[in-house]
């Protein structure tokens, strides 16, 4: 079968192609692809190329898919997995395989599995870690958003506290504490209020920080603090740029306890110092954001570190016990993925699209690798649907959901660009 993907074949080099897939073997699963969002880490492995640590030396000769934020459709299934999966189910993968200790995962290492294809070849090896699961959405974009929404769920539950007079560590947030999202209205910050004012284990407050009003009031908009009440969490979106003490302001908040649970969510040392000096009495710092650099270093207190406590961890990417969780929280309608997308494109507008990611401003770039389209920011439909009929009806769909994408936005998408 013919397939169309994005490969990486060195730092930069990526290229849209057209070519055959292998006859698929007794233990794989051919499938179909419909839709992707790109992700800053797909940028970081193409300008790194074969230093990054998941991708291989060799991709010169032996290119591989990218894309790892992907939903699809199960096209036939080999013989080892008929048990298990059948033909027209819509799946979602856990990249991250841990298989036999390797980093190798989807989207970075193999030449047949990737985000950015038409068609895949899915190996044993995602079965076999149960990374392969299942979809019930009535949409393929929340098949998608499901594995960054199960990043900032493992951020969560890598948080932990002690007890005190032990050395026991309970795992996760501390529930009814103060909680601080710094740098928090980008697309992974905003995927991580939606889940922390609607999981099980929630915080009594959240302050949730930026430099940018814009994007706060539009935070404020998709994920309200009225909505936040509702579950029993006073949220607060503050601009830290506009206070002469950014730190005194944040612990003001608090009535000067400091926050139990603070996360990071940009790479930038003066945060990470100033989360640093936010923490209560074990209190946990939770560095979300990964950096290029590998050199990055911020200064902590270590006066607070002997006498309070506190702590820091990293997370990078979710576990599929974490992916499980979303795929289980969207089907109920509890988190809203379309709070993330800011645009939507065709497979044609990949390249382009990573090599310049960090350039393009918003939020989560949604691709559908069947259609033919440039990357479209969403507020632009309406102006763009003045001479074209397509987007004007978008534009009359997003609408109806505060300018969100929608499924009725991906089908009436899929309806008139698929094979055309």
């Amino acid at each position: 079968m013919k397939t169309k993907a994005v490969r990486l074949y060195g730092k930069q080099d990526i290229r849209l192609e057209e070519f055959d897939l292998p006859p698929r073997k007794d233990d794989e699963i051919l499938a179909r692809v419909v839709s992707d969002s790109l992700c800053m880490s797909s940028y970081k492995a193409v300008t790194q190329g074969a230093d990054h640590k998941r991708v291989p030396n060799d991709i010169a000769e032996n290119p591989v898919m990218i894309g790892h934020e992907f939903c699809g459709e199960i096209l036939e299934v080999g013989p080892k997995w008929r048990h298990q999966f059948t033909p027209g189910q819509k799946f979602s993968i856990q990249p991250a395989l841990n298989y036999k200790g390797t980093l190798d995962a989807p989207g970075y290492s193999y030449p047949h599995i990737g985000g950015n294809a038409t068609h895949i070849i899915i190996p044993n090896e995602v079965m076999e870690m149960g990374c392969l699961l299942p979809y019930e959405g009535e949409d393929f974009f929340g098949g998608s958003l499901a594995e960054p929404l199960s990043c900032v769920i493992g951020s969560y539950h890598a948080m932990y506290h002690t007890t005190p007079g032990s050395y026991v560590h309970h795992m996760g947030i501390q529930e009814g504490g103060n909680m601080a999202i710094l740098a928090g209205v980008g697309p992974m910050g905003l995927a991580a209020i939606d889940y922390i004012i609607h999981c099980d284990r929630r915080p009594n407050t959240l302050v949730v920080t930026d430099i940018d009003d814009a994007r706060l009031a539009l935070a404020a908009i998709r994920l309200s603090p009225a909505e936040a009440a509702k579950n029993g969490v006073t949220l607060t979106y503050l601009n830290t740029a506009k206070v002469t003490d950014p730190v005194a302001a944040l612990m003001e908040l608090t009535d000067g306890t400091g926050y139990d649970d603070v996360l990071v969510f940009a790479p930038v040392v003066a945060l990470v110092e100033q989360a640093d000096q936010i923490l209560g009495k074990d209190g946990c710092l939770n560095f979300f954001a990964g950096p290029s650099d590998p050199s990055f270093t911020a200064r902590m207190n270590f006066y607070n570190v002997h006498y309070a406590s506190t702590h820091i961890v990293g997370t990078s990417g979710g576990n599929t016990d974490d992916l499980v969780e979303a795929l289980d929280m969207l089907g109920k309608g509890l988190l809203n993925p379309a709070n993330l997308i800011t645009h939507i494109g065709g497979l044609d507008s990949v390249v382009d699209a990573t090599l310049n990611l960090p350039n393009i401003p918003g939020g989560k770039k949604l691709v559908y690798n069947e259609v033919t389209m440039p990357l479209t920011a969403i507020a632009d439909f309406e102006k763009l649907g003045e001479t074209d009929p397509f987007f004007k009806e978008l534009h009359t769909i997003t609408e109806k959901t505060g300018g969100l994408w929608s499924a009725e936005a991906e089908q009436y998408l899929l309806a008139e660009l698929v094979g055309k």
